[in-house]
């Protein structure tokens, strides 16, 4: 794999649970209740999908997270 891994975590208001996704890798599709757990739970799952999708990997090439939340507030005055 050339570039970069690309890992999109998005939070999911009504599970209360972060999803990773990847676009770079197919298959990958994780939860967990925080970002730093869900980064543990998709390097766990990250070689099998490699091998599964025949994409060579080098050690070297960095995984990009990119976390999206989005809260909403209530003005107070």
């Amino acid at each position: 794999m050339a570039g970069r891994l690309v890992i999109r975590a998005e939070w999911d208001e009504e599970a209360k649970v972060w999803i990773a996704t990847s676009e770079d890798l197919p298959g990958l599709v994780t939860e967990a209740a925080t970002v730093e757990q869900l980064i543990e739970r998709a390097k766990a799952v990250i070689p099998e999908l490699l091998e599964a999708n025949g994409i060579a990997w080098d050690s070297s090439t960095p995984i990009h997270i990119m976390a999206d939340r989005v809260e909403k507030f209530e003005a107070t005055h």
